[in-house]
């Protein structure tokens, strides 16, 4: 028997295994590595999963598209070794790239149809760019009757997109005229038409020119009409000021005048609704920034501020019965492709911070005394954003051949979208028939 002191000789110690601390951080690596060539794939699907809903590719082309990339993640997830995975992941993301093209080249607008839900015979309804002083921008055709009078749509702004919004709202104009609407520098289809940096009042101008002139040409018409909103109306002023005879009449909604009086208004109104309801946060906000006119950076941001709060404000106006915008459906609509959603976007904040400080010396009262077209000025009662009392003091100065302002009682800054019925009837019956 052996003696305790040879039964502990017979024990065999193993130390504990070192601790491999390169090996530790090896597996965290490779863990992060999945996590971002998850994400990486996830948002590679992203593109191709919009196109049935917000695109107008057809599914013809989109459901191949879904179904390669289904199988590329299953391929994924069973592919032996990183080349492997790396592999798989390239090419779902060139299945996306081309999603994004597809969206791009398949945007349209959508036919006209009569009751038997075929094409209208005679009428028109194009989506296509043209050439304006050597920049490609956009712009939207629709009418049931290709012969009718054309009426040329300026969006808000500048940088706002309209192309989806009037075909939604406005759709009764089409019985009545050939309704283009303008995609201008900087907003949305046209984003990329220039420079955001070179965007200047003139350039609008001379390109609204250009785009006059080509749809007189194309469409066979002496004059053709304005129909302008906020930024668009003052931007009518501008190309009926400059060639008179190549317009019918100007119709402009939610007119703007001036805009350092306007924002300043704005600011203050903001302010003092602010305080009113003890809103402490908006308070800061617009003390800290202080009233305009802004320079440098964040413009858009700044006039945003005061802005908004004042949209949110009339929207809780109950006298204002109109059912408000649409904008994320506006922006699923298939005119745009997924980068002009993007740059939907980009147009209303980059496109702004440039134009805006070059808008604030600009005054009607004082630049445009006299316009040489009949002049409608549509103003909803209860607009905050752009006040009428500035509307009212322009047109008791104001030279034309007719000149009128015409109140819509349930709206706000936007009657064309708050009394759609109301603002056609005055279009068809009172604008292009002319005063009576």
């Amino acid at each position: 028997m052996s003696t305790l002191s040879e039964q502990r000789r017979d024990v065999v110690y193993e130390a504990p295994p070192a601790t491999n601390e390169h090996s530790i951080w090896r597996k965290v690596g490779m863990g992060l590595l999945k996590i971002f060539a998850a994400l990486v794939a996830l948002l590679a699907l992203v593109p191709v999963l919009l196109l049935p809903f917000a695109t107008a590719v057809p599914a013809g082309a989109w459901l191949p598209l879904l179904l390669l990339d289904a199988g590329l993640l299953f391929g994924m997830w069973r592919a032996d070794g990183w080349p492997a995975k790396t592999a798989v992941l390239a090419a779902l993301i060139g299945v996306s790239v081309l999603a994004v093209v597809l969206s791009q080249r398949m945007a349209v607008t959508p036919p006209i149809r009569g009751a038997d839900s075929r094409a209208l015979p005679g009428s028109i309804a194009s989506l296509e760019v043209v050439e304006l002083n050597g920049r490609e921008q956009w712009i939207s055709i629709r009418g049931q009757d290709s012969s009718r009078p054309v009426l040329l749509f300026l969006a808000g702004g500048p940088g706002g997109s309209q192309l989806a919004a009037t075909r939604m709202r406005l759709g009764e104009l089409e019985k009545h005229f050939v309704v283009v609407n303008w995609e201008q520098p900087g907003a949305g289809k046209s984003y990329g038409a220039v420079n955001i940096d070179e965007l200047a009042p003139e350039l609008y101008i001379e390109d609204g020119l250009a785009l006059t002139e080509y749809l007189r040409r194309r469409f066979d018409q002496d004059k053709i009409t304005i129909l302008g909103e906020s930024w668009g109306s003052i931007l009518g002023v501008w190309l009926v000021q400059r060639q008179p005879d190549w317009y019918h009449a100007l119709a402009g909604v939610a007119q703007m005048v001036a805009f350092l009086e306007t924002d300043t208004y704005d600011y203050n109104l903001a302010l003092q609704i602010a305080r009113e309801r003890g809103d402490a946060g908006k308070v800061a906000a617009l003390e800290k920034q202080g009233p305009p006119p802004y320079y440098g950076d964040g413009v858009t941001w700044k006039v945003i501020e005061y802005i908004m709060y004042l949209s949110s404000y009339m929207a809780q106006n109950p006298d204002i019965t109109g059912p408000g915008y649409n904008t994320l459906g506006e922006i699923a609509a298939g005119e745009y492709g997924l980068v002009d959603k993007v740059n939907y976007v980009r147009g209303l904040t980059d496109t702004m911070s440039v134009m805006w400080p070059q808008l604030w010396e600009v005054d009607l009262r004082e630049q445009a005394p006299l316009l040489e077209v009949p002049i409608y000025f549509l103003e909803g009662r209860h607009d905050v954003n752009a006040p009428p009392t500035l509307v009212e003091e322009y047109l008791a100065q104001l030279e034309a051949p007719h000149k009128e302002i015409i109140w819509f009682e349930h709206s706000g800054h936007s009657p064309w979208v708050d009394e759609t019925a109301k603002l056609v009837d005055i279009l068809v019956h009172k604008v292009q028939t002319g005063p009576q």
